[in-house]
């Protein structure tokens, strides 16, 4: 299995001209990757993030300045950055009339948000927000999301590609690139059953004993289901 077969949750980077006929292409870039990682309910909220910090920076920076877009989620919540190189002056929300344009894409970020907020690095100002993606139990699923990453990268060899293409688009991928995960999971636990075996271990034991922990916690991600 390659891993760019995966609905890695890695961070994703775009970089772009910040200009307002790059805002379309942007918007229909999260909404592939928001589709791919199983989030579509968060598309509309994504795209309207990304469309306000890009109006942001052609407004207080210039329009063509080179940033970049980056996505990334710990499945508890989704992050969207942009960076510029504008270190000068950081954005701040204001009271804005509403007969005001200006200013108002901030409180727009801030009402329809988790957080948002702004930091430098060398170089660069990022802008940033979250959005709740209303997953639970974060810490396991995405320990296992670390394991399959790694893991899935070697699938090929060890067990023969047969996943298909993983190309699409809208529900058809998302099923294909589930499927294609749910796959090397199995091949994990069995490479595992394989690794206690050969150590000496039961490997009936050891399924029950991780069946019973799975039992007594509860549901979590049910999603991803």
């Amino acid at each position: 299995m390659r891993l760019d077969h995966c609905p890695s949750m890695r961070r994703w980077e775009l970089p772009f001209p910040a200009e307002p006929e790059e805002v379309a292409a942007l918007r229909r870039a999260v909404r592939t990757r928001l589709t791919l990682w199983g989030f579509p309910e968060l598309i509309d909220e994504a795209q309207l993030c990304v469309s306000e910090l890009v109006a942001n920076v052609i407004t207080h920076v210039g329009a063509g300045t080179p940033v970049t877009l980056s996505v990334s989620t710990n499945r508890t919540r989704l992050r969207i950055e942009l960076a510029d190189p504008d270190t000068r002056a950081l954005p701040t929300l204001l009271s804005a009339p509403d007969d005001h344009e200006s200013g108002r894409g901030l409180a727009l970020l801030d009402a329809v948000t988790a957080g948002w907020g702004v930091y430098l690095r060398p170089g660069a100002k990022v802008t940033w927000c979250e959005l709740d993606t209303g997953l639970t139990g974060g810490a396991h699923v995405t320990r296992a999301d670390a394991l399959l990453t790694l893991y899935g990268s070697g699938c090929d060899s060890d067990h023969g590609s047969g996943h298909g293409s993983g190309h699409g688009s809208g529900h058809g991928a998302v099923r294909a690139t589930r499927a294609a995960t749910a796959e090397t999971a199995v091949h994990l636990i069995t490479d595992v059953l394989h690794w206690l075996r050969a150590h000496g271990h039961d490997p009936d034991t050891a399924l029950e004993h991780a069946r019973k922990r799975f039992r007594a916690m509860p549901a979590q991600a049910t999603r991803w289901n």
